[in-house]
Formats: C-alpha cells, sequence, structure tokens
C-alpha cells in the first residue's frame, strides 16, 4: 500500500503510461514501414521529414499548414536565412 501512497498524494501522478505508450505508437507502426524507404539516402530523408513533423506537432503548430508555408516560401528564400522556417518561429 506504500507503493501508492505518491498516486494518492499527487494528483497529477498517472497510474499507468498510456500516455507514453501511445506516444510511441507512430514510432512502432513506421519501424516496419522504415524497411522500405527504398535506399540509404531515402532513408535519411524520411528521418528528417519525421523529426521536422514531430517537432512541429510539439510546439502546437499545424504540421500541414507549415509545411505548405515553408515550401511555399523556400524557391525565393535566402540561405543565411534558412534558420527562420523552423517549425518553432512559425507562431
Amino acid at each position: 500500500m506504500a507503493r501508492l501512497r505518491p498516486y494518492l498524494d499527487h494528483g497529477i501522478l498517472e497510474l499507468d503510461n498510456n500516455t507514453a505508450e501511445r506516444a510511441m505508437r507512430s514510432v512502432a507502426i513506421g519501424r516496419k514501414n522504415y524497411l522500405f524507404v527504398g535506399s540509404q539516402t531515402g532513408g535519411k530523408a524520411a528521418a528528417i521529414a519525421y523529426t521536422l513533423i514531430e517537432t512541429a506537432k510539439l510546439n502546437d503548430i499545424d504540421p500541414q499548414a507549415w509545411l505548405a508555408d515553408t515550401l511555399a516560401r523556400m524557391p525565393d528564400y535566402k540561405i543565411n536565412r534558412v534558420g527562420d522556417l523552423l517549425p518553432w518561429r512559425f507562431k
């Protein structure tokens, strides 16, 4: 019973890890799909895309809107200001 005491004393603590498992589900499902990226270069491109999309999600930014905006601005963008296109600067 002593092991349950922290959960009773602190309402913020969760009794299960469903939230963490749900967050990892896309990674587990994607793991199977990563076998079919085609090449090492394709795998690197997929990893970059996944990283940028997840970064946008973590910053409460709609990934589709951010990607559409970024891809529309990229052709005329100066290379030394490419950091301004990162997800956390989209807000």
